[in-house]
């Protein structure tokens, strides 16, 4: 099959590719880090995984960064030459040609306040990127939109995983139909090797570097198909996850200027790196001539609308005292201190649950300037009762009646392949 170039009426990126010619004729320097970190490569990129850092010296880089990003112009520099190198270590330079999605948008449910479609695009030709699209019941002429990426859930193996697996977990779904409610059309999508893409690739595609590539890939994507729905707001865009879906969050924020809002949940560190090749199984995060832990990746989005979602039982512990500050000192470069913030929960674990959902009810409210007693009840308080949970089999984009199409790919090499074709010049 060949592909044709989709033509879009205003490039995304463009401030990374014009960043990228600029940023690769003079490197920027990294003698701002501090002693005693791991020693950096004497060429090329290098793996940051897991705990790469301890919490101590990933709290020292932070600061600093701090005191080496004392202007605009000097984080401004930093940050365009990060993009390229996390552009480069994601094996997405150059960027992929953008073929046609196809979108096929399928199997309308009507709900109280917001309807469920089931959604294929197809980001690289013969790859079907699956997902489920939730609307309001009643949208204005110009309404914000939102893509939501989750986090790691277990294998599936057998029918019933699937009710509680990725997309389909019904914190994902309340999730997604409140926003819907709220007055945002929400679009959440599988991970690489979950959901639906197991048709294609099977599950243990998941752990494997490319995941990370055509993850990002796949949430670019995801936003020109969410900007070409009629009525759609560009200067209302947003992206949601936790967890590897965090991940996920902050590297689109990073790369793609389109996105003017961004929530990621549980996963903001200045130690810890991913646990996962789909967030750290390529050299994002360090070269010769550059390093950014997440907070640094987070901070690639100011000055836009940043909410930062933690808690007191994992990696995000220290967020308040240590990533947050980070990020105002940033965005305060900018004269946009107001634009972040964060929404700690110290008893609370590594999940999407309830408060944090309400921390982004709030948060997405304010900043697209929607009523959000739309999701609440007669006493003022949120109110996630009127989702109805789907079970999974409702929620897949192909089935019996939709198969997938005849040109689809098997295999994640088939796919890689696919991709790097997109990327011959």
């Amino acid at each position: 099959m060949i592909a044709r170039v989709l033509k879009l009426s205003r490039p995304p990126l463009l401030a990374l590719s014009l960043a990228a010619s600029a940023s690769a004729a003079s490197p920027a320097p990294t003698s701002w880090m501090p002693s005693g970190l791991p020693a950096a490569p004497a060429s090329g990129p290098v793996l940051c995984q897991r705990d790469y850092l301890t919490p101590e010296q990933g709290r020292e880089v932070l600061e600093q960064a701090k005191k080496h990003f004392a202007d605009a112009a000097t984080w401004n520099a930093y940050a365009d030459h990060v993009r390229l190198r996390i552009q480069q270590g994601a094996r997405l330079a150059p960027w992929p040609q953008r073929t046609p999605l196809n979108p096929t948008v399928l199997s309308r449910r009507i709900y109280d306040g917001y309807t469920v479609e089931n959604v294929t695009l197809e980001t690289v030709p013969g790859y079907f990127l699956a997902g489920n699209l939730y609307r309001p019941s009643h949208t204005s002429a110009t309404f914000p939109v939102m893509l939501v990426t989750h986090g790691h859930t277990p294998r599936v193996e057998k029918p019933a995983d699937y009710d509680t697996h990725g997309r389909f977990h019904p914190d994902k779904q309340r999730l997604c139909a409140s926003l819907a409610r709220l007055g945002v059309v929400t679009l959440v999508i599988d991970m690489f090797g979950y959901g639906d893409s197991i048709l294609q690739v099977g599950q243990d595609a998941h752990r494997q570097p490319f995941s990370l590539t055509i993850q990002t890939w796949d949430s670019i994507r995801s936003i020109d198909f969410l900007l070409s729905l009629p009525g759609a707001d560009p200067k209302r865009v947003g992206v949601t996850g936790e967890s590897g879906g965090g991940t996920q969050d902050f590297l689109l924020a990073a790369l793609d200027d389109r996105v003017t809002l961004s929530a990621p949940v549980v996963m903001v560190s200045a130690h810890f790196f991913g646990g996962c090749p789909c967030e750290s199984g390529l050299p994002i995060h360090r070269s010769a001539d550059h390093f950014a832990n997440n907070a640094l990746i987070a901070a690639l989005a100011a000055p836009r609308s940043m909410l930062v979602v933690s808690d007191g039982k994992d990696w995000t512990s220290s967020v308040p005292v240590v990533e947050y500050p980070f990020l105002q000192h940033i965005y305060r470069l900018y004269g946009a201190v107001g634009n972040v913030a964060n929404a700690h929960f110290p008893e609370e674990g590594h999940d999407y649950g309830r408060s944090k959902r309400e921390a982004v009810y709030r948060f997405v409210a304010e900043r697209f300037g929607l009523d959000a007693s739309a999701v609440k009840d007669t006493s003022g308080a949120i109110d996630e009762s009127p989702v109805s949970v789907e079970s999974a089999d409702s929620m897949h984009a192909f089935s019996r009646a939709h198969p997938l199409p005849s040109n689809a790919l098997h295999g994640a090499t088939a796919v890689e392949n696919a991709l790097r074709d997109l990327q011959q010049e």
